[in-house]
């Protein structure tokens, strides 16, 4: 299985992912940011995956290593678009690796708090993946489940793709007691890079859904980056093994065109 294709609809200008994300030093160790409004989901806040961005951003300033290896962020109230504050720090700057943390806030309130390790790819070491990519049809031959559906105050939408080759239970009324979910992905007027696996990994419903469960709020949420992505549309992987008194994990695989893994994720999530 293998596609490429660029992202569609590409703008002139910085891509809104890329402002969204951006931060300035402010002085006294903290930086100066504005949490955007098109990245909000069904409850009408900023997505989670986009606060860790934003977040581990912040912290590569700091940092003078090419890419997150691994990244946690704890998500600890919902955030509002508006100004926010970053604050960063170092925790050790080591020969291969360097691990720091950053603390999102908003009104004197602390709304993310991320750490992050950062090192490099490639260098040619051992590779071996046990799990396959997911067997979808090409892209062009799926179901935009998107089409002719609108969510007020989704803005999220207007920045993710998806193509599936068939709409989820329970997008057509009827849950498969199954959550689990194979699909398309891509990024709108921009390819995928490793800054964007943060939100990507996060950026596609609840897999709960399908259990007739109306949704999940992320409590904690560690992505690993495994390469950077080619350009094309990623496949992706979503599932939950097991909820439990109402919190439940959720899985999330990421391929590339050419099928390699560039990112794993799993968060820990509570109905709503």
């Amino acid at each position: 299985m293998s596609t490429t294709g660029m992202a569609a609809g590409r703008q002139d200008g910085p891509h809104p992912f890329d402002v969204d994300t951006a931060s300035h030093p402010g002085g006294d160790g903290r930086r100066g940011a504005t949490v955007s409004d098109r990245w909000t989901v069904l409850t009408g806040h900023p997505n989670g995956g986009y606060l860790l961005a934003l977040a581990v951003r912040a912290l590569h300033e700091d940092i003078a290593r090419p890419l997150p290896l691994v990244v946690s962020g704890f998500f600890l109230r919902p955030a509002n678009p508006g100004r926010a504050s970053l604050s960063t720090e170092v925790v050790r700057d080591g020969r291969r690796t360097a691990t720091g943390q950053a603390r999102l806030v908003q009104d004197g309130k602390e709304i993310v708090r991320a750490t992050a390790t950062f090192g490099d790819l490639g260098d040619g070491g051992p590779t071996h993946t046990v799990n396959t990519v997911p067997d979808l049809p090409p892209p062009e031959e799926c179901t935009d489940p998107m089409a002719g559906i609108e969510l007020p105050g989704v803005s999220m939408l207007d920045q993710i793709e998806y193509r599936t080759p068939r709409l989820p239970g329970w997008m057509r009324g009827a849950p498969s007691g199954r959550p689990e979910w194979e699909f398309w992905m891509r990024m709108v007027g921009r390819e995928a890079d490793v800054a964007a696996l943060p939100m990507l990994v996060d950026a596609g419903p609840p897999v709960v859904m399908e259990l007739g469960e109306k949704g999940s709020s992320t409590v904690e949420l560690t992505v690993h980056v495994r390469g950077r992505p080619a350009p094309g549309w990623l496949a992706c992987r979503a599932a939950t093994r097991h909820v439990s008194d109402g919190y439940h994990e959720e899985d999330f695989d990421v391929f590339d065109s050419t099928g390699t893994l560039v990112a794993q994720s799993r968060q820990l999530a509570i109905l709503t």
